[in-house]
C-alpha cells in the first residue's frame, strides 16, 4: 500500500472505513430483515453492519446512533432490530438500525450529514475531479467510485517497485453486510468499464465536505465508534443503549438476567436524581413513558444487593413546522422549530420521492447556528427550491447520544 503519500485526511479513510466494514457480530435471534428478502439468522457470525438505511422511523449506524448501539441492540431479543421490518418504506430500507453505501462512504469521508450518491461529483461539490487515468493506474486511497444509484470507496492501493499499481481494494455497503473487494490492475478496469462507473479524485477534502464537516458536531463519533464496548447483560432498551428517545414515545426495558444473578428492582433516574423504583421477581419486561427532557439512566438492583451495569438514554423533544403559506416558487420561507434536551443542527431541503440518477438535483442545506437556535426560526432562501409541487423538509437535531429527524412534506405553488 502506498501509505506513505497518503495524506492525513486518507488515512482517516481507511480506519473510518473499517470501523463499519470489519465490524462482526451475531444475532441472537431471527427476525432481522435483510434488504430484498429473508433475514440475518440466529447464532451466525455476520461481518459489516447490515444495510438498511432506516425508512423514515429508523437510524442511521454512525450518524443517528453510535455503533455500539447498534450491539446493543443485537443483544436484546426484543430490541426494534428484531420486531420491526421497515422494508418497502423506503427503497432501501430494511432493518431499524443500518447503513447504505452513500452512508458509508460518508462515514469514511469525515461528513456530518450522509452525502447520496448521485452527489459526490464535481457537479455538486467542489474539490473533486475524475481520477486520471480512468484506470487502476490512476486510483489512490479515498477515490470515490461512483455509477448511476451506488458508491464505493477506495481503500487500498498497492503498487510495484516501479511505481505502477497492481491491486486495487475497494469497500462499500451491498446487502446485506458490506464487501471488501479486491481488484488486480486489470480486473479493477473490467469492472469500471462493466460498470460504465467513473473514478473521482478528492483534491480538496475540505473543499468537498464544505460546511458539512464532521468534527463540527458530535457525530460521527469514531473514537467511541472504534472502542472496545461492554453490552448489559442484565437490561437493555428496545432501542439497544446510549440512545435518544422522542418525549412521549415508550422506553422498553428487558430485564434479562442473562447470568441469572437474581434482580430485586429496576432504578430509573434523571439527570441523577431517582424517578422510579419498580420492584421486579425476576425477568420481565417493564415499559415507560417519560414526560420530561433529560439525560437518563436505568439499573436493576440485584439479589446480593449489588447494581448492575446502567443503561443510558435521553429523552428529547424536537419539534418543527413551515410557518410561511403558501409556500411560492421564488420567494423565500421560513420554518419554526423547537427543541428540548437537543440543539437543532440543519434542515434539509429535497425533492419528495427516489432520485432521478439521469438528472439527479441536490437538495438544499442550511446548517444552523446559535444565533438559528435563538430566535427558533429560519428563513430560507428564494433560490432553494427549483420546483412547484411536492418537496420535503427534514430538520435534524442531536445530543450526546444520538440525533433525531423530523421530515415534512411541503407544496409549493407557483407564482401568480
Amino acid at each position: 500500500m502506498n501509505s506513505a503519500n497518503l495524506n492525513t485526511w486518507q488515512n482517516r479513510v481507511v480506519d473510518y472505513a473499517r470501523i463499519l466494514s470489519q465490524l462482526t457480530w451475531k444475532p441472537v435471534a431471527d427476525g432481522m430483515p435483510i434488504r430484498g428478502k429473508g433475514e440475518f439468522k440466529a447464532d451466525t457470525t455476520y461481518t459489516g453492519v447490515p444495510y438498511s438505511n432506516g425508512g423514515w422511523q429508523g437510524r442511521m449506524i454512525g450518524f443517528d446512533i453510535y455503533l455500539k448501539t447498534f450491539l446493543a441492540a443485537v443483544e436484546n431479543p426484543l430490541s426494534v432490530l428484531y420486531t420491526i421490518d421497515l422494508r418497502g418504506e423506503r427503497k432501501n430500507s430494511a432493518a431499524f438500525y443500518g447503513t447504505v453505501c452513500s452512508g458509508f462512504t460518508s462515514y469514511a469521508l469525515q461528513v456530518a450529514t450522509q452525502i447520496e450518491s448521485s452527489w459526490h461529483g464535481p457537479e455538486h461539490r467542489q474539490g473533486i475531479e475524475p481520477a486520471q487515468p480512468q484506470s487502476a493506474q490512476g486510483a489512490t486511497v479515498g477515490d470515490i467510485l461512483w455509477f448511476p444509484g451506488h458508491v464505493e470507496i477506495v481503500t487500498q492501493v498497492t503498487t510495484a517497485s516501479d511505481g505502477a499499481v497492481t491491486h486495487v481494494r475497494i469497500e462499500d455497503s451491498w446487502p446485506p453486510t458490506t464487501r471488501t473487494k479486491d481488484y488486480t490492475a486489470a480486473d479493477f478496469e473490467d469492472y469500471l468499464a462493466k460498470r460504465k462507473a467513473t473514478l473521482y479524485h478528492i483534491t480538496d477534502h475540505d473543499a468537498w465536505r464544505g460546511e458539512n464537516r464532521a468534527e463540527r458536531f458530535r457525530f460521527p463519533n469514531y473514537a467511541a465508534d472504534a472502542e472496545a464496548v461492554t453490552i448489559n447483560r442484565v437490561l437493555l432498551l428496545d432501542l439497544g443503549d446510549w440512545v435518544a428517545y422522542r418525549k412521549g414515545h415508550p422506553v422498553v426495558f428487558n430485564i434479562m438476567d442473562r447470568d441469572n444473578h437474581g434482580v430485586n428492582a429496576l432504578v430509573i433516574k434523571r439527570e441523577g436524581k431517582q424517578v422510579e423504583q419498580i420492584p421486579l421477581d425476576g425477568p420481565g419486561i417493564v415499559k415507560r413513558t417519560f414526560a420530561s427532557c433529560g439525560d437518563y439512566t436505568a439499573h436493576c438492583i440485584m439479589k446480593d444487593g449489588t447494581s448492575s451495569q446502567l443503561c443510558e438514554f435521553s429523552v428529547c423533544a424536537i419539534d418543527t413546522k413551515p410557518v410561511t403559506a403558501p409556500i411560492v416558487l421564488g420567494q423565500p420561507w421560513e420554518i419554526e422549530f423547537h427543541t428540548e434536551n437537543m440543539d437543532a443542527i440543519h434542515i434539509l431541503i429535497a425533492q419528495k420521492g427516489e432520485q432521478d440518477f439521469s438528472k439527479p438535483v441536490s437538495p438544499y442545506s442550511i446548517w444552523l447556528n446559535d444565533e438559528h437556535r435563538r430566535q427558533g426560526r429560519v428563513t430560507v432562501p428564494a433560490g432553494a427550491l427549483y420546483r412547484t409541487g411536492e418537496s420535503s423538509v427534514t430538520v435534524t437535531g442531536e445530543n450526546r447520544y444520538g440525533r433525531l429527524k423530523n421530515r415534512h412534506v411541503i407544496n409549493v405553488i407557483k407564482p401568480e
